[in-house]
């Protein structure tokens, strides 16, 4: 057995050790709380009524908190598919080249029919050397599991997994019931530590239990909501982990704010579009197949950036691709991109969840009189959605129809007046 694979056959095997200490914890607490609180001290004392109460409700934080503990640790990382990966000529070019600029220019070519819109500090295209694949929107590698991770958050050695786009609606939902847990537990055994504190009650085994069981869940719950509350300032603002220590540079400059919708989509695009599955560690909605590439630039001095929404599919009808806008300022374009293959970007992103919102924002330039009659007659057009029409940035977005129609935008003449070669397709099916 080759030494790197010994050392990733330790690696993994000594990944599984926090979750066996949370999982002995657990079990642990179960016991001490149904047997010893519950059957000795409380049935113990005359107060059956009181204990089947606690169980009863015991037993839904527990297994709430089980069920989304078990789907963050088993729900599988979402990686890059293969379109992101470059050709084997592609591969055989970059690697044959030892020039940095002739490799970023293969890069470029390989990318500017991608839905990618971030780069590197450096302005270059994000390539990741180990998976061999250009890097989509808000996707990292992951050293631990040795893969690109689709909207990676962080790797939490507590569930021996990447936490990304796939599971971050479970990895909330642990943490949220983890903090329910800890909190009813606290609660309901404060009044007996008290009482065995005061050697009010004597029995010395249920004794111990009870004294360990309010300090641990005490612990766990400060620990559980400090970090609870800054997952959900970042849902809010929708960033990842990463990228609220690093902002994701654009074509303009670096932007925290970049893939922001605002509060209120942002959190649906982390739980779905059904609110009646917010709660339940189950994905959420109605189609869930692709990953939300969100981009919200809001760099006023830049007309015509172009902004791009890959996000799961609408109740009732699917995006098979879309094409924005490009400018030959774009990093990752050139001035005149082939005609892409209708087909190329419907399967770019494996199983997630999010919410299904309208397709795309398109920035447009207002100089441009036939890109600004073309946003007129798309908000016509689009008048039936289900979400209502409005614009991150009201002097430059417009929202694109959702109906199950073609739509091109940008006329010859009206194209080559304006000195840019801008182009947008947007294919949508029932």
């Amino acid at each position: 057995m080759a030494p790197c694979t010994l050392w990733r056959c330790c690696q993994r095997t000594v990944g599984w050790v926090p979750v066996l200490f949370i999982t002995f914890v657990v079990v642990w607490s179960y016991y001490a709380y149904v047997v010893e609180l519950c059957v000795f001290t409380l049935s113990g004392n005359g107060e059956n009524g009181k204990a089947v109460v606690y169980l009863v409700a015991f037993h839904l934080f527990f297994v709430m908190f089980v069920w989304s503990y078990w789907m963050t640790i088993f729900t599988s990382p979402a990686s890059p598919s293969k379109e992101f990966c470059l050709s084997n000529s592609e591969k055989e070019r970059y690697e044959k080249e030892f020039s940095q600029e002739r490799q970023q220019e293969i890069l470029r070519r390989a990318a500017r029919d991608l839905p990618i819109y971030t780069t590197s500090a450096s302005k270059t295209v994000r390539y990741c050397e180990r998976c061999q694949l250009i890097k989509p929107d808000r996707a990292h590698h992951c050293s631990a599991c040795d893969m690109c991770i689709l909207k990676m958050d962080h790797h939490c050695p507590w569930v021996n997994n990447c936490v990304g786009f796939s599971n971050y609606k479970f990895f909330l939902l642990f943490l949220f019931y983890s903090l329910l847990y800890c909190l009813f537990v606290a609660t309901t055994v404060l009044q007996y530590f008290i009482k065995f504190w005061t050697n009010e009650l004597t029995d010395t085994r249920a004794k111990f239990h009870v004294l360990f069981l309010f300090f641990v869940s005490t612990m766990f719950f400060i620990s559980v909501l400090s970090l609870l509350s800054y997952h959900c300032w970042l849902v809010g603002k929708n960033r990842t982990t990463i990228e609220s220590f690093r902002a994701p540079m654009f074509s303009y400059g670096a932007d925290g704010n970049g893939f922001s919708l605002g509060c209120n989509k942002n959190w649906r695009q982390v739980f779905g579009d059904e609110k009646k599955y917010w709660l339940l560690p189950v994905f959420s909605s109605s189609v869930a197949q692709s990953c939300p590439t969100l981009c919200n630039p809001m760099n006023r001095s830049t007309p015509g950036l172009p902004v791009h929404h890959h996000l799961p599919e609408f109740t009732q009808t699917h995006v098979h691709r879309v094409i924005d806008a490009i400018q030959p300022s774009h990093p990752l374009s050139s001035p005149s991109p082939p005609a892409p293959n209708p087909s190329q970007h419907q399967s770019l992103f494996h199983q997630g969840d999010g919410c299904s919102f309208p397709t795309r924002l398109v920035g447009t330039d207002p100089e441009q009189a036939s890109v600004s009659n073309q946003s007129e007659s798309a908000r016509s057009i689009g008048s039936n959605q289900p979400f209502p029409i409005k614009p991150l940035s009201e002097s430059k977005n417009r929202l694109l129809d959702s109906d199950p129609q073609w739509l091109e935008s940008g006329s010859e003449e009206g194209v080559g007046g304006s000195g840019t070669n801008n182009h947008v397709t947007v294919a949508i099916e029932n």
